[in-house]
This record gives structure tokens, sequence and C-alpha cells, in this order.
């Protein structure tokens, strides 16, 4: 059996996160959605809701499993048996640090491959920074999430009130 990790922050998972998933499981038998536990970035949901998240955006897809993981990407794939590892590409800057991660990772593991696809047209603009702007704002973010990720997204941001938007790195969205 081919098992790949599609590993990632997911906060929260998006439409361009799941188009992913779905193509690579077109590839592979089994994926595993890892959810990587303490990301360099400020987070807006803790692991686990991420990991529910992920879990309900594919409880249809029986070839698709949500984890959460620490450390190494490439021993945590040893770890579940996986042969390779999911990356998505969007824009050209994409592929500049997906590749130097693929290099390192192969180094470090030579026999975890990296299979990139490149993302669908429509979710080219897409990250999970973009949802949260606009979700932090009041935005509707319906047709870049699930119902489940923008009612937990309402939900965060009604628990945060006033300060949610000041919590979330802005670009340009509120100019």
């Amino acid at each position: 059996m081919k098992r790949a990790v599609f590993p990632g922050t997911f906060d929260p998972i998006h439409f361009g996160h799941i188009d992913i998933a779905k193509r690579a499981v077109r590839v592979f038998d089994e994926l595993v959605v890892a959810v990587y536990d303490k990301p360099p970035k400020n987070v807006l949901f803790t692991a686990e809701e991420r990991r529910q998240l992920v879990e309900q955006a594919f409880a249809d897809e029986k070839h698709i499993q949500a984890t959460v993981f620490s450390g190494l990407i490439v021993e945590y794939c040893r770890e579940v048996g996986a042969q390779a590892i999911v990356r998505g590409l969007r824009v050209f800057s994409d592929f500049e640090h997906e590749f130097r991660m693929a290099l390192a990772n192969h180094r470090l593991a030579p026999e975890i491959d990296v299979v990139a696809f490149i993302t669908s047209e429509e979710h080219s603009f897409l990250t999970g920074s973009t949802v949260k702007e606009i979700a932090s704002l009041g935005g509707d973010v319906s047709s870049f999430v699930p119902p489940h990720v923008r009612e937990a997204l309402d939900r965060r941001f009604q628990e945060l009130g006033d300060d949610g938007p000041n919590i979330i790195p802005m670009n340009s969205l509120r100019d």
C-alpha cells in the first residue's frame, strides 16, 4: 500500500488544502493529513481543534485520515510507514521554498519522496492567513472553507471580540 503524508498547519483547512488532498488520494492508496502541532507562526486554533476541522472536512473520505504530529516530517513519515510527502504549490515563490525543503528532507530521508501538486486555478490566491483576515473582519469566507470551518471561525472571533482582528497578521484587505 502506498501511503503519503500531507503536512501543514491547516489554520484553518480551506478548499485549496481539500483539493490537494483529494487529488493526492487518487495517486496514493492512503493519505495522512498531518497537522503540525508547533508551527513557527501564530495560530488561531489549537492543534487538536485543527485536527478535528481536518477530520470533519474528510468525513466521507475513507482513505484520508487526520492526525497531529511533532518534530521532523521525515521522522513522522517513517513512523507511519509513508513513502511520500505531499505538498501544494500555488505561486512561483512557493516553489523555491518547497524545493529547498524537499532537498533538505531528501538529505535526511532519501527513501521518502516529495510529490508536489499544482493548485487548481480557483484556489491559487487562497491561504489560511487570507481566510483568517477576512473572517476576523466579518467578511464572508463561505467560498473559501467548508461550512463547519466557517462556523468555527465565527465562534472563535466572537470569543476574541474586538481583539480578534488584532491577533491576525493583516495583509492589506482592510486598507
